[in-house]
């Protein structure tokens, strides 16, 4: 496990059994970006990810 694996298996951990909607977390991240701006660019870059799971992808 990664360092910074130990945030991601305490949420699971935690809070795993859990429904939530994208909505809720979206509400969420924005609060912490809020709370935490030095942190804005990396919590953009996760939720363009998950937004964009289900595009296609260009394999070349």
């Amino acid at each position: 496990m990664y360092h910074t694996d130990r945030g991601i298996e305490e949420l699971d951990e935690r809070r795993g059994d859990e429904e939530v909607s994208l909505s809720w977390l979206a509400s969420r991240l924005s609060e912490f970006v809020d709370d935490n701006p030095e942190f804005e660019t990396a919590i953009e870059r996760l939720a363009t990810w998950l937004a964009r799971l289900d595009d296609e992808v260009d394999e070349e």
